[in-house]
């Protein structure tokens, strides 16, 4: 199947559609809270920085989307990620159900104002960040895998100058951010659930790079840390 009747097809189409605006929405459309502000900054900020990031990495790698838009099809992907994917997935949305539900029920007292800045500001640059690292490399593909058929190496440009796995520090940062943004501290219990399955992907991650991917023990040498300078 050619790039563009991949990136074309029901199944790429109807999950844009899920993932990219109705999964943002869902603290609009659980609470029913229409005038809510920063349910609203929430979904802007998602659905922008994911339309953006992809505008500005394909226009610099022409196969990235495709290669993306085919996650879960891949024979070589990791067993585990196949587990790992839909699992991040489902508790990151689990952030936004719980956010939207105490909305709706009022469980929680706001936070300040200050905090929600805060938490907008983070959200942002957790954004940002994901996507310098998509932009910058060719091989961000939606599933752990070795990409031989892409000639696969080592990127070391860019964000990845300073950490290994930025796109996964950019992730962190929305997930912490959002249940402070959204008003919602039960929020935090799934955000820290969504993050604690992140770090295990990272560190499976990391490991299959270095067993498998040429170079990358070197550049791992270089690069000490995976996601926060001077801590991991």
């Amino acid at each position: 199947m050619s790039p563009r009747r991949t990136l074309l097809s029901p199944r790429v189409l109807v999950l844009t559609l899920l993932f990219v605006v109705i999964v943002p929405c869902l603290p609009l459309l659980i609470s029913q809270r229409w005038a809510w502000l920063e349910a609203w900054a929430y979904a802007g900020v998602s659905i922008a920085g994911f339309a953006i990031s992809r505008v500005l990495a394909a226009r610099r790698h022409p196969d990235i989307l495709a290669e993306r838009a085919r996650f879960m099809q891949h024979a070589n992907a990791k067993a585990w990620d196949r587990w790992l994917v839909p699992l991040l997935a489902l508790a990151g949305a689990l952030i936004l159900v719980v956010a939207g539900l105490d909305a709706r029920l009022e469980w929680t007292p706001p936070f300040s104002p200050f905090t929600k800045t805060v938490a907008l500001a983070a959200l942002v640059a957790g954004y940002a960040l994901g996507s310098f690292a998509l932009i910058e490399n060719r091989f961000f593909s939606g599933m752990v895998r070795i990409q031989s058929d892409r000639n696969h190496h080592v990127v070391s440009s860019g964000p990845y100058r300073w950490i290994r796995h930025p796109g996964y520090a950019g992730a962190l940062l929305t997930y912490l951010a959002t249940p402070f943004l959204l008003d919602s501290a039960w929020a935090v219990i799934p955000a820290v659930l969504t993050c604690t399955v992140l770090l295990i992907r990272t560190h499976l991650e990391d490991a299959t790079l270095r067993t498998e991917l040429q170079g990358y023990g070197d550049y791992a040498h270089g690069v000490r840390f995976r996601i926060l300078p001077g801590v991991w």
